[in-house]
Order: C-alpha cells, then structure tokens, then sequence
C-alpha cells in the first residue's frame, strides 16, 4: 500500500512540474514535427515553389501561389520570440496517416497560429492542410478560466454545475447511510450518473447539447491543452428519482412489525 502511494504521489508530482508545452511536445513525434517546421519556415523565407510541389491535389486551388503569398505576409521576417507545439492529431485510414500539428509562434509584436496537415500514403508525403492566423493574444491567455466578461448563458451553466454536484452528492451520502436492503449498489450507480450533456464552450459561450449522453457525477469541467475550457451539465435523474423515493424505499426496507400479544 506505501508503495502504491508513494508511486501516486510520485506521478501527481511528475504532472504538476510539467507544463502544458512539455507535455505537448512528448505527445508529437518529433519527425512529425520538423516535417510541420520546415515547411512553416519555408513559408516564412517565401520559398513557395517546395510547398507548392508537394501540395495535394486534393486541396489546390488554382490560385495556390497567390494565398501562400498572403499567409507569408501574417508572417514576420525576423525569428519569433517563441514557438510552442500547441495542438497534434493523428488519423490512419486504409492504410492512410494523416499527422495535424499546430504551433503558436510569439513575436515581439502579435502572436501567430500555424497549422501543417499531412498525408502519407504509399510512401509518399502530401500536405493536405497549411494555415495561417493571427492571434490577438496567446492561446494560453485567451483560454484561461476567469469569471470576467461571460454571458448569462456561461455563468448559468456554471451555477448548474454547482448544483447538481451538490444534489449527486447529497444523493450518494443518504443512498450509503440510508436502511435500504434491496440493491442499494444499483442505486448508487444511478446515481452517480447524468443523462444528456450541455456543454459550453468557457472562452467564446459556444453552447451545444447531446441527448444521448451520460457524465459521472452529472457535471465537468475539461481543457485539452491549449484549448478552451468545455464546461457540461447533465440532468441528475438517478439522484433526483431516488430523494423522490427515498422514503417508500426505506419503508420498504423496514422488518415487519411483531403482532401485539392479546391483553
């Protein structure tokens, strides 16, 4: 048991320590990323022809050199005080890999996104994706959690976080001490867990809705990364549907009353 602890704390420790660039980079494999940083840096030399040549065909348009001329132009011709992996998603489909990765590149005087998608397939590389956009400020900045300047739909969905954790909770602690013989492990499962999700995006109050879900404890609060934090409530069935039954389950589970002896 100490040494499961002690390898716990350990790894508590181990995550605490790393930031969000260092885990990120251990997540891209590093041929995958030089692979996104030269072509990146060809785009900021303006050397168009190499990109150009290994564009897909898929994704040409036909006034390719034009926007590869405009995206340079986002681009500053002096090296960036920094450049973060902020973003990386991998998909193999019949054989075909697809490797996404996306850096924040930091000047001293604007912040940029830069994304390179590639296709390998039959031993040949393809870029099938190159973007770049300006940032009005840091991802990290922009996606932090604060309570400031959020619409009514945000801090709604906020307080109904609050709120059915402490209904799931207050839930689960009666279901354990409560007298219930019958199943009482199911109704703890039931409990524990929401049905439908509403979810909201933190940074821009994007909101969305997913009937078919279930969420443990009916309510969470996520960021992947460098992304923004998704706040989720879900409707707290199984705690609600057992305070309503609370007491026909305790008189239920109640032995039966000895007849009284004749006087």
């Amino acid at each position: 048991m100490r040494t499961l602890m002690a390898a716990g704390i350990l790894l508590l420790a181990l995550l605490v320590g790393c930031s969000q660039a260092d885990m990120m980079k251990a997540l891209v494999p590093p041929a995958d990323e030089q692979t996104a940083t030269h072509y990146i840096d060809l785009l900021r030399q303006h050397q168009f022809d190499p990109i150009e040549k290994d564009i897909d065909p898929s994704i040409r348009p036909p006034n390719m050199h034009e926007v590869l001329v405009q995206m340079a132009a986002e681009m500053p011709s002096q090296d960036p005080v920094s450049v973060k992996v902020v973003g990386f998603n991998r998909s193999i489909l019949n054989g075909v890999s697809s490797n996404n990765v996306t850096f924040e590149y930091q000047y001293p005087d604007r912040w940029l996104m830069a994304n390179v998608a590639i296709k390998k397939a039959n031993g040949v590389s393809t870029i099938i994706g190159l973007n770049v956009k300006t940032l009005p400020q840091s991802l990290e900045a922009s996606n932090q959690f604060t309570l400031g300047g959020k619409t009514m739909i945000q801090y709604g969905a906020l307080a109904l976080v609050a709120l059915v954790i402490v209904v799931t909770l207050y839930a689960l602690v009666l279901c354990v001490r409560s007298p219930i013989a019958r199943r009482k492990w199911l109704w703890i499962i039931f409990i524990l867990f929401g049905v439908g999700k509403l979810s909201v995006n933190w940074t821009t109050g994007q909101w969305g809705f997913m009937p078919l879900s279930l969420q443990l404890f009916s309510a969470s609060a996520v960021s992947q990364s460098y992304a923004p934090w998704i706040v989720s409530v879900s409707f707290p069935l199984g705690a609600v549907w057992f305070l309503l039954r609370l007491k026909h389950l305790i008189a239920r589970s109640a032995p039966p009353a000895l007849p009284q002896a004749p006087r």
